[in-house]
């Protein structure tokens, strides 16, 4: 502990953002230079708030089981580098998670029983930030090869984090990727002013050098079978993700200018990145509503904005959510609150307790109004309240309700991996499949959830398969596939 009386002491504060006119006009992270950078001149303060609370509840609202309280002490008393250790013990990469997660830590953290928390996540970020800008974010290349191979098929967080664990292990691995290039939903899904490509391009350029193979444009299941996958490799790790979105079951769904997120997003980061786009789908100029109020609707709302959008309108069949914690989500659970991200406050409506009855068409098959009702969800049905249709103006239509689960079509047909009730892939506490030899960690398993989740899971698998392939392991396990801090 660094500061007996910090919490007592110091306020939280944060990072202050660019000017919104300023970052309206550009797609770089909305914090000048970086997040850690900008947290710079206060962090040392806030990493003093973290207390001697004796039970670090920290800990059990985080997947990864990070050493929060930790490095939290080591930033108080100036040695980063041991601080930058003790954040990599846990964490593969906390640049990601310090930018992205919503940082259940912090719901969890003892010090918000009565206050504002320690802002674990700031810590996090202006650690890792710091260690690249000090260049002490190395390769740790293995001293030894074992000969054993290993195939990873996916590159989102889960994947890499097998990959590299394996790989650090002295496994031969390769991550296989349908995209042009790995990431995933980081690099195709979440927005640059969130987390530019850069952060995710020098984590992929340590990853090769320590000897990760990358194979891109390769869809497993079309160009190369499972069942060729699972014959070359000693190993098989799905981690594909939870690509199958949602769907809005009503009336004029099939009408021009209605886009899923992830059909939209990926041109968009794209378009940022300076590459061509085909068929782009541009919210320039357009009344664009967004249905769904979760982060991939934010996301949604901050590049709209971006493409100078005419008006951006955000849709959530929630009721509006308090600004504090209430007595339906006691500490130290994730509460649901009113959370405002930079694109809240950038521009665009959000609009609440609100049900998409039909899409309205222009008469030559275009949207050009969504049809609104107001009511409420009971036993997880829309009740209509009578005569509280209304329209609002459509050009542009993006759905952003989350995923339903992964696709598993070539997968069961071509090495029979079994699913369980709701679609994912089925694994075992030691997250194998029904095959032998196939693995399964991340969203594929466990269904959409938090990039912390991912990255715990990638690390937890990949510890099973070294142990399988080696008779044991020194890989860390951080935690099950059916184990559930109490912080999420």
């Amino acid at each position: 502990m660094g500061d007996p009386r910090g919490f007592m002491k110091y306020d939280a504060e944060f990072a202050k953002r660019r000017p919104v006119e300023e970052r309206l006009n550009d797609w770089n992270e909305v914090y000048p230079g970086s997040p850690g950078r900008a947290l710079l001149p206060i962090i040392t303060e806030q990493a003093g708030r973290c207390m001697d609370c004796g039970i670090p509840f920290c800990h059990t609202g985080c997947p990864l089981g990070n050493l929060i309280p930790e490095w939290n002490d080591l930033v108080w008393r100036g040695d980063w580098e041991r601080a930058l250790d003790r954040l990599h013990a846990t964490n593969n990469f906390p640049e990601f998670t310090g930018r992205l997660c919503p940082a259940p830590c912090e719901s969890a953290c003892v010090v918000a029983i009565s206050d504002d928390p320690v802002t674990i996540k700031n810590v996090e970020v202006s650690i890792i930030d710091k260690g690249y800008a000090d260049d002490r974010v190395q390769p740790q290349v293995p001293d030894w090869h074992t000969g054993r191979t290993v195939a990873v098929v996916g590159s989102g967080p889960a994947g890499l984090a097998a990959a590299q664990q394996l790989t650090r292990a002295g496994h031969t691995v390769a991550v296989i990727e349908r995209d042009d290039a790995p990431g995933g939903l980081m690099r195709y899904g979440i927005p640059e002013y969130k987390q530019e490509t850069a952060v995710l391009e020098r984590r992929l350029e340590q990853m090769r050098t320590e000897g990760t193979i990358f194979r891109c444009n390769t869809e497993v299941g079309v160009d190369v079978s499972w069942r060729d996958l699972k014959r070359r490799y000693d190993v098989v790790i799905i981690a594909t993700g939870a690509t199958v979105p949602r769907e809005v079951p009503v009336a004029g769904r099939e009408l021009k200018g209605i886009h899923q997120a992830m059909e939209y997003l990926p041109q968009g980061n794209r378009i940022a990145r300076g590459e061509q786009v085909a068929d782009l789908i541009s919210a320039e100029g357009k009344h664009v509503v967004i249905v769904g109020g979760g982060d991939t609707g934010t996301d949604c709302l901050g590049t709209a904005l971006r493409q100078k959008a005419a008006s951006v309108t955000q849709l959530d069949i929630h009721p509006e959510p308090s600004p504090d914690r209430t007595e339906a989500d006691p500490w130290p659970t994730y509460p649901r609150v009113l959370r405002v991200a930079s694109a809240n406050e950038e521009g665009g409506n959000r609009l609440y307790a609100l049900n998409t009855a039909e899409f309205v068409d222009d008469g030559q098959g275009n949207v050009k109004a969504l049809s609104l009702s107001e009511g409420r969800r009971v036993n997880g049905a829309w009740e209509e309240k009578p005569n509280t249709r209304r329209e609002i103006p459509a050009d542009l239509v993006l759905l952003a309700i989350g995923f339903s689960g992964p696709e598993t079509d070539a997968l069961t047909r071509q090495i029979n991996t079994a699913l369980d009730a709701r679609g994912n892939v089925e694994r075992n506490d030691h997250y194998r499949t029904s095959v032998p030899g196939v693995y399964c960690c991340g969203d594929a398993g466990r269904g959409q959830s938090l990039v912390v989740w991912a990255i715990a899971e990638g690390r937890a698998c990949a510890a099973e398969v070294d142990k399988y392939l080696s008779g044991e392991t020194k890989l860390p396990r951080p935690i099950g596939p059916h184990e559930r801090p109490i912080g999420v």
